[in-house]
């Protein structure tokens, strides 16, 4: 990192960013027919010194060191007509050379509308130095899509995983969402969860966007922190247009479950205040009201004959509110002709308010089922009791995400310096969540239920005898409350950077040297409180007095609560209840953890541009230390003691890098890279947070966790058609070291003490992964009219993904690493002609392994799940635009499971109905 930062310092001293006198600079900018939008990623040709150059997001490109004489500019960009014209180019000073392309069989080139958005990610994908998927502001409009990781799902290679049927967390390439590093235009998101590293982007709205980005390989001036992929999120900016614009949207969202119409509403604008300085802002706010239906079960066992039956079997019914507002601002400014600054800002809130209602049925005094079958199970009173437990959680949750970025961009042509300070922060907090509140019944002989497990998806139950004292509210006894008091994860980071190159113009090409550091500083901490509540002596409480309705569509899960009535009843009567200390003690000791974690990296790479080879290779250093801080809580069933646990640790790793774009013809590109990443631990896993139970039972989180080693490996050719669209196919390798998972041990010894059974994570054996991805993308404008209005986008990956873990008995196994699915694909049919503008897109993704298990019968996997989503817009002039949106039409379910006695025996099945969005959005 010295050595970098030295050497930055050396070149910044003896460089000049005035024009070299020696020779000219060509400058110019690409915009569409109309002369309005700029056009990213076009590329500008010198063609006598076969010398290329990419636009930047205001359309602007420059050539340095250019000899005196005269040239032909060449202009291309997918979809455009290429274009040409001849400058002379002084022996001092710079020559203009502007273009607006008209699209091929004329007319203008305007970013929006499904055509003119499939044209501008393909043009980024082209220009882009390595593997590279983008999604274009106008392109997320298209869909009906709710956050920017529903957005992303219609990329290739990329799939979500959903929470209560909405998309969380993005997967690329079918592999754990953790295995990406996010960023925010340039500024590495942390995550508000606890015991994640990955960033939840439902977070963020995708009204806000301009674009976002999902690179799939690496170079030296990266970030080295990912697997996956870089996932880089970018808002809009006050030059992505020359004319100023504002945009009022307002829409109206319709559960069917809930039955209820909740609104969303999107404001954004950019103003130009001067020839050379602009500001860009948006803000959005969106609620929605939901339900869902759940059944969970655990503690399944199966006799010799391979009838299986489950200890527990969970109801729950969730009606659930959430609410995302989003704000962004930036100012541009263009302090010279060489120089740009800027200084970005963002902020997002995200509210989910839960009420679970649950019915649990607990068998778990049966040693075996009172009689069973292939389908069912009796268990009957009179062998041995039966529990049930109703209860309801209250959780109200708050998420925020916040960042600033300030710095510039300098680029002569032939010298480039640019740099960036950076904030960020995120959080998650509860402040009064009841989870749960609940009550209780044991019944014995008078009582018989039978339990139905001929549907896969999720058992039924009938009560055969007992039935009305079942369904007796007054029978179920108050038994606990748990209320958080504070539940507060704090996520934060600083960091600074600068970049610094050097182009040497040749005979053929470029010549580029270019070096960079990086300096991050970060903290995690975590602290969880909360109140154990039991009933006091005389007093009495049961579910009758805080009777509600059920909204349960799966079947009739018996008397439930009210969503408010066990808050209202704590808050009305305090004396009704005591606290216990032990339990209160013991259960907000044992999650609280600190961390630290400063990154310094530097970097150095040699660049080669052509028009047809691009070669880029170098190696980034990065240097890792960690201050840890837990807490190691002993429980011998009578007292807690907590003692302070401090850990550090420091560590480096080199990352190696080379990419080559080899482009022999236009239409033509293909590349290769080889690189190495990292992705450190969870900061949760690595937390010395260690937990002792009376029965000598430990969980332990692991300091000494090395971060996840990978080499990786691309290969890709893409081929773009004459007119717009293109077919791509590549294939990747991953070799994975150090990959983290839980272990079970047995008879254990850590730091001279034994424990009869501890649960840590550790770093694994060697995991390969292995994909091929094909994607399809055309605007078929060739055929006859009304046909010339069609466009479809297909992709596919599949994805190897195999590693090996350990069983409390130190034997090892394969598994598909947790969460790789092996088959994702998208299907997108859109029509477009006129006003009309018509859209469907299905999306699919393969089962996958959630939870690794002691053997592969307790294993836990998610099924496959197919989505499908229709889209429909109007435009009822050239301001106003009309739209309607069907998400989730076939009601696409959530279905994990586990494979015992030769059947799929469900863990979780969910299901959430359809949601229809409708509204209008108007630009002036």
């Amino acid at each position: 990192m010295k050595t970098s930062i030295r050497l930055i310092a050396g070149l910044l001293a003896s460089a000049s960013f005035a024009t070299i006198a020696h020779a000219g600079e060509v400058v110019g900018s690409v915009h569409d027919a109309s002369g309005s939008r700029p056009l990213q990623s076009a590329s500008v040709r010198i063609v006598e010194l076969n010398r290329s150059s990419e636009t930047d997001r205001t359309g602007s490109y420059v050539f340095g060191d250019v000899p005196a004489g005269t040239y032909t500019l060449e202009a291309r960009y997918v979809g455009a007509e290429v274009t040409t014209q001849t400058v002379s180019v002084p022996a001092t000073g710079r020559i203009s050379g502007d273009f607006d392309l008209p699209a091929i069989g004329g007319g203008d080139i305007l970013v929006t509308g499904q055509t003119a958005n499939l044209t501008s990610a393909l043009s980024r994908q082209k220009a882009a130095d390595g593997v590279v998927s983008v999604l274009t502001r106008d392109a997320v409009g298209q869909f009906p899509d709710q956050n920017v990781a529903e957005s992303l799902r219609r990329l290739p290679g990329v799939n979500i995983l959903n929470d209560q049927g909405e998309g969380r967390y993005v997967s690329v390439r079918g592999l754990d969402p953790d295995l990406n590093g996010t960023s925010l235009n340039g500024v590495r998101m942390p995550a508000p969860e606890s015991d994640a590293r990955s960033v939840a982007l439902d977070v963020v709205s995708s009204d806000t966007i301009e674009s976002v980005e999902v690179k799939k390989s690496f170079t030296p001036d990266m970030d080295g922190d990912f697997i996956g992929a870089s996932v880089e999120i970018k808002t809009t900016s006050a030059f992505d247009s020359k004319k100023n614009r504002y945009s009022l949207s307002a829409e109206g969202s319709w559960n069917d479950y809930s039955g209820k119409v909740t609104p969303k509403g999107a404001f954004d604008f950019t103003q130009k205040l001067g020839e050379n300085f602009g500001i860009a802002g948006s803000v959005s706010y969106y609620k929605r009201k939901f339900e869902t239906d759940n059944v969970e079960t655990g503690g399944w066992h199966a006799d010799d004959d391979g009838n299986a039956w489950a200890e527990s079997v969970e109801y729950r019914d969730y009606d659930v509110e959430r609410t995302r507002i989003n704000a962004a601002l930036s100012a541009d400014w263009r302090a010279s002709e060489t120089t740009k600054a800027y200084i970005r800002g963002n902020w997002a809130q995200f509210d989910d308010h839960e009420y679970r209602r649950r019915t649990t049925l607990d068998f778990g005094d049966f040693d075996t089922p009172s009689a069973i079958t292939a389908t069912g199970a009796t268990f009957d009173g009179a062998d041995e009791r039966i529990t049930v437990e109703r209860d309801l959680k209250d959780r109200f949750e708050r998420q925020r995400i916040r960042s600033v970025a300030i710095g510039s961009d300098t680029d002569t042509g032939t010298l480039k310096f640019n740099w960036q300070a950076s904030y960020a922060k995120s959080s998650e907090k509860e402040t009064f969540s009841i989870d749960p509140t609940r009550f209780r019944a044991r019944f014995r002989a008078g009582t018989v239920v039978d339990m139905d497990y001929s549907n896969t998806y999720y058992p039924t139950y009938s009560v055969t005898e007992g039935a009305d004292t079942f369904n007796d509210a007054s029978e179920y006894e108050f038994n606990k409350i748990e209320l958080t008091t504070l539940s507060d994860s704090q996520d934060e980071e600083w960091a600074v950077k600068a970049d610094l190159a050097r182009t040497f113009a040749g005979d053929n090409g470029d010549f580029t040297v270019q070096v960079g550091g990086k300096a991050r500083w970060r903290k995690k901490s975590y602290d969880f409180n909360m109140t154990y509540y039991e009933l006091a002596d005389g007093a009495d409480y049961t579910l009758a007095d805080v009777l509600g309705t059920q909204t349960y569509r799966l079947l009739d899960m018996g008397p439930v609560s009210s969503k408010t009535g066990p808050a209202d009843f704590l808050l009305a009567n305090p004396d009704a209840f005591v606290v216990s200390d032990y339990d209160s003690v013991l259960n907000s000791a044992v999650s609280d953890y600190s961390v630290r974690e400063d990154i310094q990296a530097g970097y150095a790479l040699a660049r080669w541009d052509s028009s047809t080879l691009r070669v880029i290779g170098g190696v980034r250093m990065e240097r890792t230390h960690n201050k840890l801080n837990g807490s190691l809580v002993s429980d011998d069933g009578d007292t807690v003691t907590i003692d302070p646990v401090t850990y550090k640790r420091n560590y480096t790793n080199w990352l190696p890098s080379l990419t080559i774009r080899y482009s022999p013809q236009q239409n033509l590109v293909a590349r290769l890279a080889g690189y190495k990443t990292i992705v450190r631990p969870k900061l949760s896993q690595l937390a010395p947070r260690f937990t002792v139970n009376e029965d000598n039972e430990a969980e332990f989180g692991n300091p000494n966790l090395k971060p996840y080693q990978a080499w990786n490996f691309d290969a890709g050719f893409d081929y773009y058609f004459a007119n717009n669209g293109a077919f791509s196919v590549g294939g990747f390798y991953k070799s994975i070291k150090d990959y983290a998972v839980d272990r079970r041990f047995y008879d254990y010894t850590i730091d001279g003490a034994t424990y009869d059974e501890v649960l840590m994570p550790v770093n694994g054996d060697k995991a390969e992964i292995a994909g091929v991805e094909v994607s399809y993308s055309q605007v078929f404008s060739m055929l006859p009219s009304p046909f010339d209005g069609l466009l479809t986008q297909l992709n596919y990956t599949y994805t190897y993904a195999r590693g090996t873990v350990f069983d409390g008995d130190d034997v090892a196994r394969r598994i598909s690493l947790p969460n790789a699915s092996k088959n994702t694909f998208n299907v997108v049919l859109g029509y477009e002609k006129g006003p009309v503008s018509l859209r469907a897109a299905g999306t699919f993704r393969d089962k996958y392994l959630d939870e690794v298990g002691d053997d592969a019968e307790t294993d836990r996997t998610v099924n496959q799940h197919f989505q499908l989503d229709l889209s429909a817009k109007y435009k009822l002039t050239d301001n106003i635009r009309l739209f309607a949106d069907w998400v989730n039409v076939n009601n696409a379910k959530y279905f994990a499971y586990q494979n015992l006695a030769g059947a799929k025996r469900v863990l979780q099945y969910e299901e959430y109905g359809s949601t229809v969005k409708f509204g209008a959005r108007v630009t002036f």
